[in-house]
């Protein structure tokens, strides 16, 4: 069965730092551009939801995070059967400190 991605508040927060920050330093299009490679990269989960790998820096939670990489970017997402879904939580820039990741 097809699951449906839903993009949490969250992450669709982080979505639109990342386009700010590269509006700002390389024009509305290239921030255009790399926010919308980073959605289609999650385009396949719908269909293949156990693709990407799992996210070791956040076992202690009870949701099996999984992260596809994009780029410089991880988008980490769970597999939420109840809702019949996949939930992008966030869009993490690999280049900060990876215990950012837990915030």
């Amino acid at each position: 069965m097809e699951l449906t991605v839903y993009w949490t508040q969250f992450a669709e927060d982080k979505l639109f730092d990342i386009f700010s920050y590269y509006e700002q330093k390389a024009g509305v299009n290239t921030a255009k551009k790399i926010v919308e490679e980073i959605i289609d990269s999650t385009i396949n989960l719908s269909k293949h939801p156990e693709k990407g790998t799992f996210e070791d820096l956040l076992n202690e939670f009870p949701q099996q995070f999984r992260y596809l990489v994009h780029k410089n970017y991880k988008v980490i997402y769970w597999i939420n059967e109840i809702e019949n879904r996949i939930e992008i939580s966030t869009v993490f820039d690999c280049r900060q400190n990876p215990d950012k990741i837990l915030k």
